[in-house]
């Protein structure tokens, strides 16, 4: 029976791991659409975003099916209950990504200035959210600690792509709303770093049985 659980549960690792490799490809495939301005290439996240839907539909029956058909003990259940949380974060991942396709498809093929920092901002999303998939495949403590530190680094790029679009604003009005699509598309990598921080708090959670800012009963 065991056997059989410890079976259930590699699969359940396989399926979160692939379904992070889904998110870093909207997030990679819409950071390429940016900056080269490619609208066929940003209606491609759709797809890629439906996929993830689905993994969360399989990943949260393959739990409900760990739950109720097995007996699993408390380190089972970190896991399988951290996996649960995972996936909603994965699955706001996939949808934001697509909501930055979305206003790609109206800049008409306009890129941002490369002196405006949401390049920056892009590679270090990317980052967080691939060093938080890696985290939870590696088990990896420090690993998780790292992305929820670079948070900080998102945060400051968002920042600063704000003040540099509210010259933009003060300065040529007639690109008022373009800067605010920019911004808007600055705010969903924002929150993108925000849910590859959730995803290594629970990478911490399913390791100790706590999150790292509480004090373990």
């Amino acid at each position: 029976m065991r056997s059989k659980f410890d079976e259930q549960l590699a699969l359940l690792n396989n399926e979160l791991i692939s379904m992070g490799a889904l998110c870093e490809e909207a997030i990679a495939l819409v950071s390429k659409a940016l900056s080269e301005g490619d609208v066929t290439l940003a209606k491609k996240v759709v797809n890629i975003d439906n996929e993830v839907d689905q993994k969360e539909r399989d990943i949260e029956g393959l739990c409900l099916k760990l739950l109720l058909q097995q007996q699993p003990v408390a380190r089972d259940l970190r896991q399988i209950s951290a996996a649960l949380k995972m996936i909603t974060d994965m699955e706001r991942i996939g949808d934001q990504a697509e909501d930055i396709a979305e206003i790609i498809t109206f800049l008409n093929g306009r890129v941002p200035p490369k002196t405006l920092p949401i390049y920056e901002m892009e590679q270090s999303t990317i980052k967080m959210v691939t060093d938080s998939v890696d985290a939870y495949v590696k088990k990896d403590l420090d690993l998780a600690k790292a992305v929820i530190e670079y948070d900080d680094v998102v945060d400051d790029c968002f920042s600063r792509v704000k003040n540099s679009l509210i010259n933009t604003i003060s300065e040529t009005p007639n690109d008022g709303e373009y800067a605010l699509d920019l911004l808007m598309i600055a705010k969903y990598f924002e929150r993108i770093g925000d849910h590859a921080t959730n995803i290594a708090e629970w990478v911490q959670f399913s390791i100790l049985g706590h999150h790292i800012e509480e004090t373990p009963s």
